[in-house]
Parts: structure tokens; sequence; C-alpha cells
């Protein structure tokens, strides 16, 4: 990592450390009788489990619980809405980060997109939301966060005991040690809950493929760092429940899969906000008639909609922050315009297709003593997260669009 970098993170801790503690003190906390440690591996697509490349976390599933065919998740199947989905139990319709890049109505002028560290850093859009360790925070425990997105905003005015701003270069084995390096602290002082990212997954499918030898390559080295952390946590004696999750699939792209939204509306007649396997757009101003004649409805490849009337299994279009006309690119085809969109560069992989698609179908796994042994949940969604996480903290969260029954069955039945 480099040291400016760790300066900003010892700087951080420090201060959290010093704000945090004085207002636990007045709290009193549940148990809980061993750490939960969740593991996000972005891009994690639910069918990569059967490529043999990854033993550690077949394994896992395998002799604890995995959720069959894979979770499904909200919708848009893209990263930051997904992630802060399986922390809060909410679609993203519902806790506000309604896509990777947002504009609010309410906020003129601004822009929230990845690259945008002011913004990703600020908790105005997501306190509509809570995650978990903001739950966990406020009964009294310790939480620890080790890149994941949403985690570097005071949501509420809360952060985790533990966190650091995230940083690309720091690589997967050295989050490792990281989160390791916690879970040595006195007992006193050691986090209850636990999140840690990679998403150098996600980074290998978008530039080479799901299918591609690159992309199985970084399979393996993935499961190899959960190898190093499971071993790390026997060497201390630390016995966890552990959750490994993914935000959503990938799908293979390619430059003879474009719609071209030219074709059917003139450029200048729209503000596009955001782009990817979702186009969202508001027309312009006295425009709007001819904009919706020319782009709803189902085109070849493509779907659109005015935000109100997107399909209900969506769970989408609520938002005041989802703009006017919302357009879906069938899975593996690209949407964009003439003189933006060069069909010889688009290879690899996408994702924030049809939440139904098998190839965004994400990776759900959980092993521990908490939980049952060979069990395959039949049909889960990504909001049935956060209730578990819950349960297994022993904390009373917020309701949100998950069900807790739904994940009954993952849960080891107590000795009689």
């Amino acid at each position: 990592m480099p040291l400016r970098c760790l300066s900003l993170v010892i700087v951080a801790v420090s201060a959290l450390l010093a704000s945090s503690e004085a207002a636990r003190a007045q709290m009193t906390a549940p148990v809980v009788q061993r750490p939960v440690i969740m593991i996000g591996i972005d891009g994690f697509r639910a069918d990569y489990l059967e490529r043999g490349l990854t033993p550690t976390i077949a394994r896992l599933a395998g002799e604890g619980v995995h959720a069959e065919g894979g979770v499904r998740p909200s919708w848009p199947s893209v990263t930051f809405p997904n992630f802060y989905t399986l922390a809060t139990g909410l679609h993203p319709d519902h806790h506000g980060l309604v896509y990777n890049t947002i504009r609010d109505p309410e906020l003129p002028g601004r822009t929230f997109t990845l690259r945008n560290r002011t913004e990703v850093m600020d908790r105005i859009w997501y306190d509509a939301g809570e995650p978990i360790w903001v739950t966990a925070e406020q009964s009294g425990l310790r939480t620890a966060t080790m890149f994941w997105p949403g985690s570097e905003a005071p949501i509420r005015g809360v952060r985790p005991t533990y966190w650091m701003p995230f940083e690309q270069s720091v690589p997967s084995m050295a989050r490792v040690n990281m989160l390791l390096g916690w879970m040595t602290l006195p007992a006193e002082e050691r986090p209850q809950l636990v999140t840690l990212y990679f998403d150098v997954l996600d980074t290998a499918g978008h530039n080479f493929g799901p299918d591609a030898p690159e992309t199985n390559a970084v399979l393996a080295d993935v499961d190899n760092a959960v190898k190093t952390l499971l071993d790390g946590l026997a060497a201390r004696n630390i016995e966890a429940d552990v959750v490994i999750v993914a935000d959503h699939g990938m799908a293979a792209v390619s430059g003879e899969r474009v719609v071209y939204l030219d074709d059917y509306v003139d450029p200048s007649a729209v503000n596009v906000v955001a782009w990817g396997a979702v186009v969202s757009l508001n027309p312009v101003a006295g425009r709007e008639a001819e904009v919706e004649a020319a782009l709803l409805g189902e085109k070849p490849h493509l779907q659109c909609w005015r935000k109100g009337e997107i399909p209900a299994r969506l769970s989408y279009g609520t938002n005041p922050r989802i703009p006017a006309i919302v357009c879906l690119s069938e899975t593996g085809w690209t949407t964009g315009t003439r003189e933006r969109t060069d069909p010889a560069r688009i290879r690899g992989g996408a994702h924030g297709y049809d939440n139904e698609a098998t190839e965004m179908r994400a990776l759900f796994v959980a092993h521990g003593p908490s939980f049952a042994q060979g069990v395959a949940l039949p049909d889960m969604d990504s909001v049935d997260v956060q209730p578990l996480l819950a349960r297994l903290l022993g904390l009373t969260a917020p309701a949100g669009d998950g069900r807790a029954e739904d994940t009954v069955a993952a849960m080891a039945r107590p000795a009689p």
C-alpha cells in the first residue's frame, strides 16, 4: 500500500477509535458467541463455483449452506446498489443507491459516481438505508469493514469501529492480513462483525469476459485468499460464522451486439444520466412526447419504460433519483450511441442485466457453527442476507424487503 494511503488509514482509524469508545461504553451490547465475517466477492457468478477452481469455497458450500442456482440480485444488477442491498436488506429503489451513477433532483449540480470520492463518502446518498454495521454499532457491537461499498460514509452519523478508505491497489492478501490483524486484537477490542471485499474478479470479468482463462486464474487467487483467511482464523483459535456473497454475475459482451439509441431518438432530445446494460435518461423539457413515442416499448434487444411502469418484479421505479425513462438491454447486449460507442472496443463482460438471467445470479455460501450442514436454499434474493446477519448477531434490524423466513433452513438446529 502506498505510504500516503497508509498514513491516511492510521490517522482515520485512530480518530474513529477515540470517538467511538465513549459512546460505546454507555451501551449494553448483545452477547455474540462468535464473530460474523461477511466476505463480498464482486462479480462472482453463481456457476463459477462449478468450475473446479475454487476448492475452498466449494468445500464451504458443500459442508454448509449455499443458494441453489445462486442468489437473485436486486435490479439493476450492478455493484454499489447490490452491495448496499446485501448490507441493508433493501432494494435500490428503497435505499437510494439506484445505480452506480446517480443524480438527485434535491441535490442540483451534484452527481454520485464511483470515482467521485467526495460524493462516495457523503452520507446523504446512503441515509435512506441502515447497513448492518450501523445497526450493530448502535447496539453496542464493534464492527470492522475492509472495503465494503458504503462503509466510507458516516451513515446516519455512524461509522464502523474500524474502517479503511478504499484503495483498489491493495492486494487481496493484504486485505486478508488486515482483517486477521483486527481479529488478533484483545477480546474487548476485537470486532464482532467484519466485512471483507474483493474486487479483482469483477475487474477480470469486465476486461476478459466470464469464460476467459484470465478470469479463471483470478477465481483461483480469490479462493486462495479465502483459504488464507480461514487458516489464519484457525491458527488463532478463532471460531467464526462466515458468509460469502456476491453482488451480481457477469455476461459476455461483443461489438457485434450493440443497440444504437440514436437509431430511435434524437440524442439532443435526451439527457442521459447513466449508461450501461441499463440506460436511464430524462427527456429535454418540451420534448417529452417525442422521446416517449420514440423509445417506450419493446425494440430489438432493448426494452424501455416510464419509471412508474417498470415491471413490478424488478422492484424499481418509485425513487425520485430514478430518471423518467429507464431502458434495459438484452443480456449480453450493449446500448450506446454511434458517437460514443466503438464496437471494436466492446469486449469482455458486463452486468446490470435482468436479475432473472442465469448470468446475473450471484454466489451465496455460509459456513460455521451457527449454520446447518449440506443445505441448499432453493430461492434466495439479495435482500435476504441482512436479516440473516441480524439473526446471527442477535440484533433487531430495521424491517426491509428481505424475509427472515427465507433463510431459516440455513441455521443449525439447537441440540435437544
